[in-house]
């Protein structure tokens, strides 16, 4: 939606297709980073987004051995426009920028449209076949950028080889009803054999409970009752809300962190979770996938509208996203192992005193994960023709 709105800005005519009716998917990339808010602002978006309802996250605090909590990461500290992640449903997002492209002569968006594999015509990849309430269909194009998420399609009916890392969690993903006033951070939460993350939004708390990779089955035999009596054991204040939870309500997430070896083919570019699924760790895929679309309408705006594409312009915009995408992913990995020491620990997890003492000596330590987390490695600047 992002690379469609901003190429469509810059002369390109663009179709988007979207499988799905309406974009009413939970649990989906509710989290807008510094980096998407400061973009928002520059194509002259950010005062729709501000009629979203969205709750706002700056800090991220974990307890440490002495029993009081120590912050870790600051995003209010930024020197920054936007000194926040913005906690808003997908949905509001997605139909913000469909509302933008509509005022667009060269954007189109076609719902409750599935693609069903890729035209290939001498070795180059001239556009897709897609089915839709009327049939099936096939659409040419001088290039089809991939944007369908870690199960892609298109990826995969284009043979692009995958670089698979080991993972060793799985998310529940759920929402619990509460009154309660939180503070404005991220809060982890533990109970014995159970590690929860916390985060206030409006009228409930979002909650990720971390499971050993492939444990989904063996908690959902083990009953609500013990579901739920693990959420209390971690949230006390909670109680209220869990006892209207079931299992039902408990989305699984099975996490992925991959990287396509190629991020195209001839007449093809895979971006966002096509190219590199991310771990929800953090919760920046959305951003950097972002960040892609951007990176990749700034790109090719010129040679699409130009019809001079080439492989050299395509090949440009992975050289320019690698390096963002491998930093990004090597610290979830490094994150992932600190995670599963977490689950190990029986609910009795503490940062050690030393660098807890660190960060509440030196506060602006916790602008170096905020930094990394909110803006990323490499800011993107949308093409000079998008921005209003």
């Amino acid at each position: 939606m992002v690379a469609g709105l901003l190429l469509a800005r810059s002369g390109v005519p663009v179709t988007v297709l979207e499988k799905h009716a309406d974009f009413l998917r939970d649990f989906r990339g509710d989290t807008i980073h510094p980096s998407t808010l400061q973009l928002l602002d520059e194509i002259g978006l950010i005062s729709e987004f501000e009629k979203i309802n969205f709750s706002k996250v700056a800090q991220a605090s974990i307890p440490a051995r002495d029993g009081s909590p120590a912050t870790v990461l600051d995003l209010s500290r930024l020197k920054h426009p936007f000194p926040f992640i913005a906690m808003a449903p997908q949905w509001d997002f997605l139909n913000l920028l469909a509302r933008a492209g509509e005022a667009e002569p060269n954007f189109e968006l076609r719902m409750s449209t599935s693609v069903t594999d890729v035209v290939t015509e001498g070795g180059r990849i001239i556009g897709i076949k897609y089915e839709d309430s009327a049939g099936d269909g096939e659409m040419r194009a001088l290039l089809t950028i991939a944007a369908d998420g870690r199960w892609s399609r298109v990826r995969e009916a284009a043979a692009l080889p995958m670089r698979e890392f080991s993972v060793p969690i799985d998310v529940w993903w759920f929402k619990i009803p509460s009154t309660v006033d939180r503070k404005n951070e991220l809060t982890p939460a533990f109970a014995k054999d159970r590690s929860f993350v916390l985060i206030p939004r409006e009228g409930y708390v979002q909650a990720a409970m971390l499971l050993p990779k492939g444990h989904d089955a063996r908690l959902r035999a083990e009953g609500v009752q013990s579901w739920r009596k693990s959420i209390i054991q971690a949230a006390p204040e909670l109680a209220d809300g869990v006892q209207s939870l079931a299992l039902d309500d408990a989305k699984l997430l099975d996490v992925k962190l991959n990287r396509a070896k190629q991020w195209w083919r001839r007449g093809l570019l895979c971006i966002g979770d096509s190219a590199h699924a991310m771990s929800p760790v953090g919760g920046i895929g959305i951003n950097l996938a972002v960040q892609d679309a951007v990176a990749a309408a700034r790109i090719l705006a010129r040679p699409l509208r130009e019809g001079t594409i080439s492989d050299h312009d395509v090949a440009a915009v992975q050289r320019r996203r690698t390096v963002p995408t491998v930093a990004t992913q090597m610290v979830q990995r490094v994150m992932h192992r600190g995670l599963t020491r977490v689950m190990q620990a029986s609910g009795e997890f503490r940062v050690p005193l030393p660098i807890a003492s660190a960060f509440r000596l030196f506060p602006k330590l916790t602008t170096l994960p905020a930094r990394l987390l909110g803006v990323g490695v490499l800011r993107e600047r949308p093409p000079v023709e998008a921005c209003r």
